[in-house]
C-alpha cells in the first residue's frame, strides 16, 4: 500500500495522551529527543473530546472536536508543526466502534437521543436496541438495582442518580422522579440484570456502540478527521477494533477515501495463529500482535514445557483438559457475560426468518465457541464458519435443527453482521479478560494475539511468517509493547527465560509454596510469575512498586473469574491474597528472588535485546512503546500508561551506553539510511551452523542488511559456542551496534563477543 511521500512512515513512537500528564504541549517538548532517538513520527493515542479525566481516550463523547485537556485544535497544530520542523510526522489512533456514555451529560449525541429518543436526529447513530424493552425505551443498566429507581431525584430539566445526569424529555416533568422516570425515552435498570438497550463495546456499559454503516454517522464522525488530513497535520491513522463494526470492510473502504491513497492505514485487528489478514482490506496491516507472538515466542526454549506444564498441573490447572475448559468458559461468555447480545440476536433471526427453536441461544453459543477468531466474514475467510459449522453438528446433533435456522437468517445483513459482532465480544472477553488469567503455565505467553497453548515459536515457524509479511504486508505495524499488552515487552522477555531453567523455577516455587502457602496454588503460580517478572535488579521494594503488584493481583484474580470476580468480590479470598502478597514481599522469599533475577539477568537482557533489535528489524514497521527504548517493567493497564521519565532517556542517549537504547538507535538509524532495505527489501533467512547452531537466528534484509541475534543463552554458560558459525555473504560488513567488522565465515563467540545481538551492514557496495 502506498505511504506519505512528505513523512515516510519509517518508525513510530506511541505517546500516551491524557490531560492530567501528558498533553499536546508536554509532546512538543520531547520532539527533539524523539527526532534524536531516530522514529519517523509520533504516534498518539486518542485525541478526540473523551470523558472528562479520561485516563486513555477511548471513551470519546465528542468525535468532532480535538480534546481541549489536551491543547485543543491550537495545541494539536502547534505539535504537529514542531514535528514537520523536526522532520517528523504524525500518527493518530482514532475510535470509530463506540462512544462514552458514563456520564450522558459529557456526550451531546447521547444526551439529545435520551432526551428526545426516536426523534432525535442522533438516534440513527447508535446501535440501539428498541426492541429490549416492553414499552421500546431505552434501557440503561446504571442503577445498582431496579428499586434504586425510589432514589431518583429532579434537578430542573435533568433526572439525578447520585453523580449520574440524565436529560427530562420536554413536557415530561413537573412531577415526582419515579413518575417522571416512567416518562422517559429510556428506562433505568439494574446493572446486574444482563439487559442493556444497545450494542456495547464487549460487555462494557459505559461505551455505546456506533452506527458506522450509515454514511451520516460516518462523515459526522470523521469530520474532524478528515480535517487532520486535509490540513497535513496527520499522515495515518491506527484504528480501534474494526472488528466491532457492522461492516468493518465497508467502513476501510470509506476511511480510505477520506483519508487519501497515501495515507499509512493500520488496525487494530488480532489475528488468531494461522489467520491471514485479507488481502483485499485498504490497509497497510495490523497493529502489530501477530508480530509480537512470533517474536517473543521465538526466545521460549520448548524444552522447559513438560517441566512447566507438571508444575502448572501440580496446582490445580489441567493441560489436557484445557481446550474443553476453554470451550466451556467461552459459552459462559456467550450466555452470562453477553447474554443481552445474544437474546438480541435470536430475537433477529426469529424475525428475519419467522422461525424459532427453544435451543437457538445454546446452538449459536456453541457454534462461537469453536470458530476461533474474532469475526469470519471477510473473503478470506468464507469457509471457517462452515468448518464450525460441521464441527457444531457432529459434536452436538441435537443443535442441528436452531443450526440451520441460523443459517437461513444469516441471507439477511443483521443477523449476519451481529453473529460477528457477538463473536468478536465473546473471543475478547473469554480469552483475553479471563482465560490469560488462569492458565499458569508460562505466563509470558498469555498476551493478546497469542495462544499459550502453542509453547513457543520455532525458527522455522518464524522465518516463515517474516518472508510472507515481507511479502504481503511489508508495512505493517511491528511492537512488543502496547496500552494493551497484558505485561511490557522486558517482563514477558524474564518470565519466557524460565522456559530455560523449568526445573529451577519448579523447585523454587514449591520451596517458596511450602514456606509460604498461597490461598489459591494455582493463584500463587500465576501470581509468583508475576512478582518475578517486575522484582528489582536490585531487590530494592518501593512502595511504588508493592501497590502495583497488589492492584495487579486484585485486577489478575477478579478477571480469571475462579474465586472471585468484578461482579461479585468474594473479600475473604482478595484479603487472603493481599495478606500473602505481602508475606511474600517481606519475606524470605524476597532475597531469592533478587538471587534469582540477579542470576538470569544475563539471559533475560539478552532476549531481551534479542527480540527488540527483531522488533525493529523485521518486515513491518516497528513502534516503539513510550518509554522502551529503556529497561521497563510495566504490567497490564492501567499500569502501562504510567508517566515516562523522559529526563532519564535524554539523558541515557547522551551517554549511549546503556545496551537497549543502543540497539534501538542503531536500528532506527539503519532504518532511515536503508529505507528501502527495511520497506521494500525482501526477507531471507541465513542459517547457521555448529554446535550451538540453534541458538542462532539471523536473516537478511535486502542484500545489504543482516541482523543476527542468540537465544537460549543458558545452556552457553557451560558449552560455549563451540564451532557455531554463521556465514555472511561475501563482502565486508560492519556491526551498526558495535563497530566491529566481519567477513566470511564468523564464529558465532567473536560475532557476539561485545553483545548479544548483532545489526551488521555492507560496507563495500
Amino acid at each position: 500500500m502506498p505511504f506519505s511521500a512528505r513523512h515516510p512512515v519509517l518508525a513510530t513512537y506511541r505517546l500516551q495522551m491524557t490531560g492530567d500528564a501528558f498533553t499536546f504541549a508536554d509532546a512538543e517538548k520531547i520532539v527533539d529527543y524523539l527526532g534524536d532517538l531516530g522514529v519517523s513520527h509520533l504516534y498518539l493515542s486518542p485525541i478526540l473530546t473523551a470523558a472528562p479525566g479520561s485516563a486513555h481516550g477511548y471513551d470519546v463523547t465528542d468525535p468532532t472536536t480535538v480534546s481541549a485537556e489536551l491543547g485543543g485544535p491550537d495545541g494539536l497544530a502547534g505539535l504537529a508543526g514542531a514535528a514537520h520542523e523536526r522532520g517528523l510526522g504524525l500518527i493518530v489512533d482514532i475510535v470509530p466502534n463506540h462512544a462514552g456514555i458514563a456520564e450522558p451529560q459529557h456526550n451531546p449525541w447521547w444526551w439529545d437521543v435520551l432526551r428526545l429518543g426516536r426523534e432525535s436526529r442522533y438516534a440513527r447513530f447508535f446501535d440501539i436496541d428498541w426492541t429490549a424493552d416492553a414499552d421500546g425505551r431505552i434501557l440503561l443498566p446504571v442503577l445498582g438495582s431496579d428499586d434504586d429507581v425510589a432514589q431518583l431525584t429532579v434537578d430542573g430539566d435533568m433526572l439525578r442518580y447520585h453523580s449520574m445526569s440524565f436529560p427530562i424529555a420536554p413536557g415530561t416533568g413537573g412531577d415526582d422522579a419515579t413518575a417522571v422516570h416512567h416518562r422517559q425515552h429510556y428506562r433505568l435498570t439494574g446493572w446486574r440484570s444482563g439487559v442493556c438497550g444497545y450494542r456495547r463495546f464487549f460487555s462494557v456499559t459505559s461505551l455505546a456502540g456506533l452506527r458506522q454503516e450509515d454514511p451520516e454517522v460516518f462523515d459526522a464522525s470523521h469530520a474532524e478527521v478528515a480535517r487532520w488530513f486535509a490540513d497535513g497535520l496527520v499522515d495515518g491513522v491506527r484504528v480501534d477494533h474494526p472488528d466491532g463494526l457492522t461492516d468493518p470492510t465497508g467502513y476501510l473502504a470509506r476511511l480510505r477515501d477520506l483519508a487519501g491513497p497515501q495515507a499509512w492505514i493500520v488496525i487494530e485487528k488480532i489475528l488468531a495463529v494461522g489467520e491471514p489478514l485479507d488481502p483485499s482490506l485498504p490497509v497497510d496491516g495490523t497493529t502489530g500482535y501477530d508480530a509480537l507472538r512470533e517474536i517473543g515466542g521465538v526466545f521460549i526454549n520448548p524444552s522447559g514445557a513438560e517441566t512447566l506444564t507438571t508444575l502448572a498441573e501440580s496446582a490445580g490447572f489441567s493441560r489436557p483438559d484445557a481446550a474443553e475448559s476453554l470451550r466451556q468458559l467461552k459459552i459462559d461468555t456467550t450466555t452470562e457475560k453477553l447474554a443481552s447480545e445474544l437474546a438480541r440476536l435470536c430475537r433477529t433471526i426469529e424475525r428475519d426468518t419467522g422461525a424459532s427453536h427453544p435451543r437457538l441461544p445454546d446452538a449459536i453459543a456453541a457454534l462461537l465457541a469453536v470458530v476461533g477468531l474474532y469475526r469470519t466474514d471477510y473473503p478470506a475467510l468464507s469457509q471457517v464458519l462452515g468448518a464450525a459449522l460441521a464441527h457444531t453438528v457432529a459434536s452436538e446433533p441435537e443443535l442441528a435443527a436452531p443450526l440451520e435456522i441460523l443459517v437461513c437468517a444469516l441471507t439477511h445483513p443483521e443477523p449476519a453482521a451481529r453473529l460477528q459482532q457477538l463473536c468478536g465480544a465473546m473471543t475478547a472477553k473469554s480469552i483475553e479478560d479471563c482465560y490469560f488469567y488462569r492458565d499458569a503455565r508460562l505466563v509470558s505467553l498469555n498476551e493478546v494475539g497469542g495462544d499459550p497453548q502453542r509453547f513457543g515459536v520455532s525458527a522455522a515457524e518464524f522465518h516463515r511468517a517474516a518472508a510472507v509479511r515481507a511479502r504481503l504486508w511489508p508495512r505493517t505495524m511491528t511492537t512488543l509493547s502496547t496500552h494493551d499488552t497484558k505485561r511490557g515487552e522486558d517482563v514477558r522477555t524474564r518470565i519466557g527465560v524460565l522456559s530455560q531453567v523449568p526445573g529451577l523455577w519448579s523447585e523454587l516455587v514449591h520451596r517458596w509454596e511450602g514456606a509460604l502457602p498461597s490461598p489459591d496454588p494455582l493463584t500463587g503460580l500465576f501470581l509468583w510469575q508475576n512478582i518475578f517478572g517486575v522484582w528489582p535488579r536490585d531487590g530494592e521494594l518501593t512502595g511504588d512498586l508493592r501497590a502495583r503488584l497488589h492492584a495487579y493481583a486484585e485486577k489478575a484474580i477478579r478477571e480469571a473469574g475462579l474465586r472471585t470476580t468484578w461482579k461479585d468480590p468474594d473479600e475473604n479470598f482478595e484479603n487472603a491474597v493481599h495478606a500473602w502478597l505481602d508475606s511474600v514481599l517481606d519475606g524470605p522469599p524476597a532475597a531469592e528472588l533478587t538471587e534469582l533475577v540477579s542470576r538470569l539477568q544475563p539471559h533475560t537482557d539478552s532476549d531481551a535485546l534479542g527480540q527488540k533489535l527483531l522488533a525493529l528489524t523485521v518486515p513491518g514497521v516497528p513502534d516503539v512503546y513510550q518509554g522502551t527504548e529503556l529497561w521497563e517493567d510495566s504490567l497490564v493497564d492501567p499500569d502501562n500508561r504510567r508517566p515516562v521519565d523522559y529526563a532519564e532517556r535524554r539523558a541515557a542517549l547522551r551517554r549511549r551506553e546503556h545496551p537497549k537504547l543502543r540497539v534501538v538507535t542503531a536500528a532506527l538509524a539503519a532504518r532511515r539510511d536503508r529505507p528501502e532495505t527495511f520497506l521494500c527489501g525482501g526477507y531471507r533467512p541465513v542459517p547457521a551452523s555448529g554446535d550451538a547452531a540453534e541458538h542462532l537466528v539471523a536473516f537478511l534484509r535486502g542484500d545489504n542488511v543482516l541482523v543476527a541475534v542468540s537465544r537460549w543463552t543458558f545452556t552457553l554458560e557451560e558449552t560455549g559456542w563451540g564451532t557455531t558459525t554463521l556465514d555472511l555473504p561475501t563482502g565486508t560488513w560492519i556491526d551498526r551496534i558495535t563497530g566491529t567488522r566481519h567477513q566470511g565465515p564468523v564464529p558465532a563467540g567473536e560475532l557476539f563477543a561485545e553483545m548479544p545481538v548483532a545489526l551488521l551492514e555492507r560496507a563495500d557496495g
